[in-house]
């Protein structure tokens, strides 16, 4: 099985790996409730030293002095992309059965060093639980620095998770190896605009039916349904949406709802419209961009399309004229596919200049 990692390691002195680990850890442990750590995304605090998250793009950052670092977490937590200070980033394991302290990097040089950690899968079978860092005995955290002012929200499927983009086969089934949300077309996206995005987004996942489900829908794990809480099939904590008011907010669903030739367009579209009415009530002042997926073609293409284009002429129609509408370039295999046929990173890639350029204009966020 071929497969294509992006996993680059940056600077003689950072090392990638898994490191198991038994308590006591050597080491000055910060635990994740410190001040100077810095969180991104839906992240469930009720425990403040073992904070929850199962969306891809939670951001872990933090500023620290030292000559290494290493990072604590749960044991099958799943896969991060780390970043020192601007080395290139790399892909860091928390898959193994007691994997639990992985180091992030060692001789590094005296004075400040800043850590940037994304989480890169979905994470609602893994659960995944961050339990701080681990600095040298004399390190000491510092302020983290500010976030970009600019912010944005994804709403998604697969393809915003970025299910399979790191394979090149696109027989592969779902494998969480694969599966590297840093290079999806909304993160790129995010870094060439300059802001920071929340991420809403799991496989399979539609507005009014999931993938391969009846033609009358799956109510009880739809986004409507998952969008209201922090953690996807976790009902024990509702989403505080005060927390996070994004500027803009991208919804790139329908390419499940219309899947497997056994869909009801009706329901699609009411369905549809109760959800923009839905993620409006919940961010008032933001732009809404109504995206279609570049794995559609055909008649479905064209419905989702009608369907979007609908909802966004009622919108203007009823006084909301921040609802606007967004086409990817369909893929037709010119960019190689992932796994289970989705977009590849050279795919990713296309999709993120296309949408970069249209939303710099659309924000003014030149």
């Amino acid at each position: 099985m071929k497969r294509m990692f992006f996993a680059v390691v940056a600077l003689l002195t950072t090392l990638v790996g898994q490191a198991s680990t038994t308590l006591p850890i050597q080491g000055k442990v910060i635990p994740a409730d410190n001040p100077y750590i810095q969180y991104v995304g839906r992240i469930c605090f009720q425990d403040p030293q073992s904070p929850r998250f199962t969306f891809p793009g939670v951001q872990i950052n933090a500023r620290f002095t030292g000559c290494s670092l290493k990072m604590w977490a749960k044991p099958k937590s799943g896969y991060f992309m780390a970043q020192i200070d601007k080395a290139e980033p790399f892909k860091v394991s928390f898959m193994g059965e007691r994997d639990s302290v992985v180091t992030l990097a060692t001789a590094l040089p005296q004075g400040p060093h800043e850590v940037r950690l994304m989480y890169v899968v979905e994470g609602y079978e893994l659960k995944p639980v961050f339990k701080g860092f681990v600095l040298d005995k004399d390190g000491m955290m510092l302020e983290a620095p500010a976030l970009p002012e600019r912010t944005i929200e994804f709403i998604g499927n697969s393809i915003t998770c970025g299910y399979g983009n790191e394979s090149i086969e696109m027989t592969d089934p779902f494998e969480y190896e694969t599966e590297n949300h840093y290079f999806t077309y909304g993160q790129m996206t995010a870094r060439a605009l300059g802001a920071v995005a929340h991420v809403v987004a799991r496989s399979g996942i539609g507005v009014y039916r999931t993938y391969g489900g009846p033609k009358t829908g799956t109510p009880e794990n739809v986004m409507t349904t998952e969008y209201e809480y922090t953690n996807l099939y976790d009902r024990s904590e509702k989403w505080d949406f005060s927390r996070y008011q994004p500027q803009l907010v991208c919804i790139n669903l329908g390419t499940n709802d219309l899947s497997t030739n056994n869909y009801d367009v009706k329901l699609f579209q009411q369905a549809f419209y109760r959800f923009v009415s839905q993620v409006r009530g919940h961010n008032p002042k933001a732009k809404i961009v109504l995206l279609t997926g570049s794995m559609m073609n055909g008649k479905e293409l064209e419905i989702a399309k009608k369907v979007l284009n609908e909802i966004m002429e009622d919108a203007h129609k009823n006084g909301d004229n921040e609802v606007y509408r967004f086409d990817f370039t369909p893929q037709n295999g010119d960019l190689y596919y992932g796994a289970s046929w989705h977009p590849s990173l050279w795919q990713h890639q296309k999709m993120a200049g296309e949408l970069t350029a249209y939303l710099r204009t659309l924000m003014h966020w030149f």
